[in-house]
């Protein structure tokens, strides 16, 4: 049995627009589904031994599918991933700030949508993946990526006030409203949302969804064995906890304690998902520069 999850940090030039990179082969395991669940961060996914099948996409008109690269926008539903015993690649957790500057399209241009990453970013994407199968270790393999980005990194002209915004509502964990928010940036709450959705791929108030519930569902994974979703609901600006219950399941498909009962194998061995789960990478794992 193989069952590799590494996490590393970009270059210095990417930090602020790349997360990180999380590194994943498993061989052996049982084959599940897994969801790969909203987040406040891009999927790229350039995959190692076989391709990632998609068994159904956030948005509803994407056909199921193999992909050796992928990438796809913020969303507001879960995506399906069919893992048959095996699953190996690099995930990179590209910020919505990061899209013009590493991809050349605003991140809203993928928004809610799925595509082979070598469609819209060329064939440098495929290379970048052949190369990412040849190197020997972790390591080499996240330089592969660092490499790749920084040939594509371009200076990008984004709204000031969108960018301020958007760490706004990062910094409070979802919780800021829109009209403080549009107050705190100078803007009309209509010409914000406009704007916002236009370079992000979500309007304001449902980024603010998806930036809770992701702390949220973090929060949940860090105590599995005794979770404590009342505190839960109550801490995370949710009215109680029947109303972080219909949260969950319109974000995740299900409620927080059946996600919870799907990857507590995951959870207990440091795999739950982390940067939009669609590889089963680590929250906290070994780091690798």
């Amino acid at each position: 049995m193989v069952d590799e999850a590494v996490r590393g940090r970009p270059a210095p030039p990417l930090r602020g627009l790349v997360g990180w990179y999380s590194g994943y082969r498993q061989r052996g395991v049982e084959p599940c589904r897994h969801r790969g669940l909203p987040s406040p961060y891009l999927t790229l996914i350039l995959t190692l031994d076989e391709p990632l099948t998609v068994a159904a996409h956030p948005g509803p008109h994407d056909a199921p599918g193999d992909y050796v690269t992928l990438l796809g926008g913020l969303h507001t539903t879960p995506a399906v991933i069919d893992v048959p015993g095996r699953q190996s690649g690099v995930q990179v957790a590209l910020g919505p700030l990061g899209a013009r500057a590493l991809l050349g399209l605003p991140a809203g241009g993928l928004a809610g949508i799925d595509v082979h990453a070598d469609d819209v970013l060329g064939a440098d994407a495929r290379d970048a993946q052949e190369k990412l199968r040849e190197a020997a270790d972790w390591p080499g393999r996240f330089r592969v990526v660092d490499t790749w980005l920084l040939g594509r990194l371009r200076e990008a002209d984004l709204p000031p006030e969108v960018c301020e915004a958007w760490r706004l509502l990062l910094a409070s964990g979802g919780l800021l409203r829109v009209s403080a928010l549009a107050e705190e940036v100078g803007w009309s709450e209509r010409h914000l949302r406009n704007r916002f959705l236009a370079e992000i791929g979500l309007t304001p108030k449902a980024a603010a969804r998806v930036v809770r519930f992701d702390v949220a569902r973090r929060r949940l994974a860090s105590r599995p064995t005794a979770p404590d979703l009342a505190g839960l609901a109550a801490d995370h600006g949710y009215a109680d906890q029947s109303h972080l219950d219909r949260e969950f399941t319109a974000l995740a498909g299900c409620s927080p304690s059946a996600w919870l009962a799907e990857e507590f194998r995951n959870i207990q061995a440091g795999h739950h998902p982390t940067g939009g789960g669609w590889g089963q990478q680590p929250e906290s794992s070994e780091e690798r520069q």
